[in-house]
């Protein structure tokens, strides 16, 4: 049987982007399967009694500016912390990844929430705007306007819904959420947790 991690996320963290890359490499390296679903982040918090960015204390957030930029010099990866378009709905590129999930499997949905989220931190892109997400997934080798046409389906509208009311049925309050074997890790800075649990799944 393969070992298999759930993970909750939203493509407009930047938690998640910082995590997304080492994800990807220890689930390969361990053999696991990558159920990647995304999912309604503020529907979690209005559940959980989480606070969008901007309702947070003020040094809470110029806490998070600090660790962002602290994380990003650690892993080497490019980021801005406060980009052009942000904050910013998440509902279209969470859809176009579930659109790719849905068509192309599992590997190009990780690749694809990949580049999404480097568009945003990395490249300073608006992830809300069809156009942009279009040609984000065509650099990636997919038929980019076919993947967004697919993303306004009821279909893949329904599934964004499933994965949000997974998502708190497994007890996630943030993102990157990560689930192996039952048991939830919150962060990207959890994934050596979620390494060894990995080592022990059967």
């Amino acid at each position: 049987m393969s070992k298999t991690i759930e993970y909750f996320l939203t493509p407009h963290s930047p938690w998640t982007y910082l995590g997304h890359d080492r994800l990807v490499a220890l689930a390969k390296a361990a053999g696991a399967h990558v159920d990647i679903k995304p999912f309604d982040l503020g529907k979690v918090f209005g559940a959980s009694g989480g606070l969008p960015l901007a309702k947070r204390a003020p040094q809470r957030q110029a806490y998070r500016l600090l660790e962002l930029a602290r994380w990003s010099q650690q892993l080497g990866l490019p980021l801005n912390p406060q980009p052009t378009f942000f904050p910013i709905p998440p509902d279209a590129a969470a859809k176009l990844i579930i659109a790719a999930r849905t068509s192309l499997g599992a590997e190009a949905a990780l690749e694809l929430a990949g580049a999404v989220m480097r568009a945003l931190w990395a490249a300073d892109k608006n992830i809300a705007d069809g156009d942009t997400l279009a040609q984000v997934a065509s650099n990636c080798g997919f038929d980019g306007r076919m993947l967004v046409k697919s993303a306004q389906t009821a279909g893949v509208q329904e599934q964004y819904e499933r994965n949000t009311d997974d998502a708190m049925a497994a007890n996630v309050f943030g993102a990157p959420w990560y689930v192996v074997d039952g048991v939830g890790f919150w962060g990207q800075d959890r994934l050596d947790f979620v390494e060894r649990a990995l080592a022990k799944a059967v």
